[in-house]
């Protein structure tokens, strides 16, 4: 396999792993928020922003994985010439 062949993987995984980390990272959260909600309802209005917070932090690691994987894919430093 070349150096182009290793770097199309990993831009795969590093992609994929990222999605799958953020998913389920969301899907945590978002669980989590709803049984703080129901025991507290009280709580609600502060409980969300605080989740829509969190919810921008795990997107935006995702996103600079993305990032990462597109500068390897499109201006790869690892090709000679």
């Amino acid at each position: 396999m070349t150096d182009v062949s290793f770097v199309a993987l990993a831009c795969g995984l590093i992609i994929g792993l990222g999605a799958i980390g953020a998913c389920i990272g969301i899907a945590i959260m978002g669980g989590k928020y709803l049984e703080a909600s129901a025991r507290q309802p009280e709580l609600m209005n502060t409980l969300q922003t605080k989740m829509f917070l969190l919810a921008g932090l795990i997107d935006a690691a995702f996103l600079i994985g993305v990032g990462i994987a597109m500068l390897f894919a499109f201006a790869n430093p690892f090709v000679a010439g």
